[in-house]
């Protein structure tokens, strides 16, 4: 390449590179109408991230067509909450319809809702019906669409909290600089929780429990069920999340807090499942006949909650052959899960003796045997054993009397009344 024909080319090379970062350095002023529908947008969002916090179980859906500045009224003329929502101050329920009157609009903008079938028009903005309520039509005379507010599923005391001087923005956060009012404006549990508790107060705090703010059946249960659907805890409270997963974790919830379990459910759901008169499949995984032996062994999950060893573990154990007090068809199979001879049951007790296995996890044991099966061995002859070998460690004579006196069913399977090894333990 010639010297003048590579000098153009860097020059060009460095021009485009110059305008480069000149267009980054010094990018076009943005459109003020853009960054408005922007940021208007990004406020919607953030309204609705805040008004799914809200319940539709607790809050039933609602539909509230007009148009109200609150930040408005409250910053430019001075007027207070109960100037409009004048029943607020006096009201107990949660189910008093809190919405001013249309007559409490008159005095300030002319209008006259005196008679709802002859409205008269009011002044200034206000001359047009739509000014206040959306979707209105000049076509539409005095038709607008109603206002739906149904009772939520709390209990609420607006009189209490009045006269307590808490402001309405404590519980109705943002309805202060809030151009039109949504249910983002709705008071959450966190926003409860900032002065209550879930579990009883002293008499110098704010009320506690549940049953303070949440509907009760049979006393101070929660009523979960509702026509919106059923009423669930969310996931940061207690960890008490009711996803897919709780069933195998909610022990833990359980461990930690009962009492907060027992504000909605009752102690007979709890036994139903552990005693087995409820067994949900979902709570062992695919291929668990294969698994369940290792968790047996680590008793994680614990069997018993919903299995009985004597009746659940050992017919299926002795169908497959795995008990030693298996059908006699499978006689050959017997005691193929345990250890060879020598190190199972013959002396000296070695680390894999079947004697320190039922000491340290009994319930694996009486997965595959009956008492019969023990005494078979340990049994006197009276009791038509073979001879009696002795279960117990070195000593245990000087202890046998509280054993004796605790319970003397064990000691009377092996040993006959009158077995003199007995003397000592009455």
């Amino acid at each position: 390449m010639s010297r003048p024909r590579f000098e153009t080319l860097a020059l060009a090379i460095l021009v485009a590179i110059a305008a480069l970062l000149g267009a980054t350095a010094a990018p076009p002023r943005a459109n003020a109408s853009l960054t408005t529908k922007a940021t208007d947008a990004q406020n919607a969002t953030n309204a609705q991230n805040a008004a799914d916090e809200r319940s539709a179980v607790i809050y039933p859906a609602q539909s509230i067509p007009l148009r109200f500045d609150h930040r408005r009224h409250l910053e430019t003329t001075k007027l207070t909450c109960v100037f409009c929502h004048d029943r607020a101050a006096t009201s107990r329920r949660s189910a008093d319809l809190l919405l001013p009157d249309a007559a409490r609009c008159d005095a300030c903008h002319g209008t006259d809702h005196e008679r709802l079938e002859t409205v008269s028009a009011g002044v200034g903005p206000a001359k047009d019906c739509g000014y206040c309520h959306d979707g209105y039509r000049a076509t539409d005379g005095n038709a607008v669409a109603r206002a739906v507010l149904p009772a939520p599923h709390l209990r609420f005391d607006h009189a209490i909290h009045y006269a307590a001087k808490i402001a309405c923005s404590e519980c109705h956060a943002g309805v202060d600089a809030s151009t039109v009012a949504t249910r983002a404006m709705l008071p959450t549990m966190r926003t409860c929780l900032r002065c209550h508790s879930t579990s009883r107060a002293p008499p110098n705090k704010p009320a506690g429990g549940c049953d303070v703010c949440h509907v009760t059946v049979e006393g101070s249960r929660l009523q979960t069920t509702f026509a919106t659907g059923k009423l669930l805890p969310p996931a940061w409270l207690n960890g008490a999340e009711h996803g897919p997963d709780f069933v195998l974790r909610h022990k833990d919830v359980a461990a930690a807090d009962s009492a907060f379990c027992g504000n909605c459910h009752a102690e007979k759901e709890c036994v139903d499942c552990h005693d087995g008169r409820v067994r949900p499949r979902q709570v062992h995984p695919n291929d668990w006949l294969n698994l369940h032996a290792m968790a047996s062994r680590q008793n994680d999950p614990n069997c018993t909650s919903c299995h009985r060893e004597q009746s659940f573990c050992i017919t299926c154990h002795e169908r497959a052959g795995v008990s030693m007090s298996g059908a006699f068809a499978n006689t050959a199979e017997q005691g193929r899960f345990h250890p060879p001879r020598a190190i199972w049951t013959d002396p000296p007790r070695t680390a894999g003796h079947h004697a320190w296995e039922a000491e340290r996890n009994i319930s694996a044991c009486v997965s595959c045997h009956t008492e019969r099966d023990c005494a078979t061995c340990h049994a006197t002859a009276a009791r038509g054993g073979r001879g009696g070998l002795s279960p117990h460690p070195a000593g245990f004579a000087s202890d046998c009397r509280i054993a004796f006196a605790k319970n003397a069913r064990p000691c009377l399977f092996c040993h006959a009344p009158a077995d003199p090894a007995l003397t000592e333990c009455r």
